[in-house]
């Protein structure tokens, strides 16, 4: 059930981009956003779409913090648009709006990283409940950055890492790393969730080393083996970009 204090908590301040071609479902979704948020800002299609969201960008200096987007729509559609929103911001919250006819296209989704998916037409208990979800981690998220002036970030209930002493820590006793794991645990975890780049993971693993070859597969072979020394940290794989550490949230 959901807790409708608590959704109001985890909306204020939220900005909503959402882009729909059908004028019926525009209007009623419209309504039922403006009741929740702030602000929302309307497209017609794929491409208004992607100019506003670049617009907002260039005026906010920070993208929306979430994008809700048909899939069907003339000059680019919600594949494509997603698409291209990922290459403005890999990170970006992102939720498909679908009709029970575009199965076909949710597994494409899915492979880029969508989770987030709504139904048309709208069921109101879906609706607030993906709301709920999706605003709870982006509210977390942000007091997760807030943590990082901390000297210690809490992984999940068991890890730990230690910015002072430089150490990934389960239940208080140290990991112990190689030189590159250790360098890209470092990495991963001075932004929070946030998606590195595989050229930039890369030049800093391989910085000062002559002896071994700096490329995708011998970093997908650290990869591999720190996921089999420490299981329980969840560093994701961002298709076609590059890798972050998902945290897991506790209230």
């Amino acid at each position: 059930m959901i807790d409708y204090v608590l959704l109001e908590e985890y909306c204020q301040d939220i900005s909503i981009l959402f882009v729909e071609d059908d004028e019926s479902i525009k209007k009623e979704t419209t309504e039922l956003l403006k009741e929740i948020f702030t602000c929302v800002d309307i497209a017609s299609d794929g491409e208004e779409g992607l100019q506003k969201y670049k617009e907002y960008f260039n005026i906010n200096e920070k993208h929306y913090d979430i994008v809700l987007s048909d899939i069907k729509m003339p000059k680019i559609d919600g594949l494509e648009l997603t698409k291209l929103l990922y290459k403005e911001n890999p990170d970006q919250k992102i939720i498909v709006l679908s009709a029970y006819s575009d199965t076909k296209y949710l597994l494409e989704f899915v492979n880029i990283g969508i989770s987030h998916f709504l139904v048309k037409p709208l069921d109101y208990d879906e609706f607030i409940t993906v709301i709920f979800n999706i605003t709870k981690e982006i509210h977390l998220h942000k007091q997760l950055q807030n943590s990082q002036k901390q000297a210690k970030i809490v992984l999940n209930n068991t890890l730990i890492w230690d910015k002072e002493t430089k150490q990934l820590l389960r239940n208080k006793q140290a990991i112990k790393l190689t030189k590159k794991e250790f360098l890209l645990v470092e990495l991963l975890l001075k932004t929070i969730e946030k998606t590195h780049p595989v050229e930039e993971i890369i030049s800093i693993l391989w910085q000062g080393d002559y002896e071994s070859t700096a490329d995708i597969t011998n970093l997908k072979n650290i990869v591999s083996r720190l996921r089999k020394k420490v299981p329980e940290l969840d560093i994701e794989n961002v298709y076609g970009f590059g890798y972050k550490i998902n945290i897991k949230y506790f209230e």
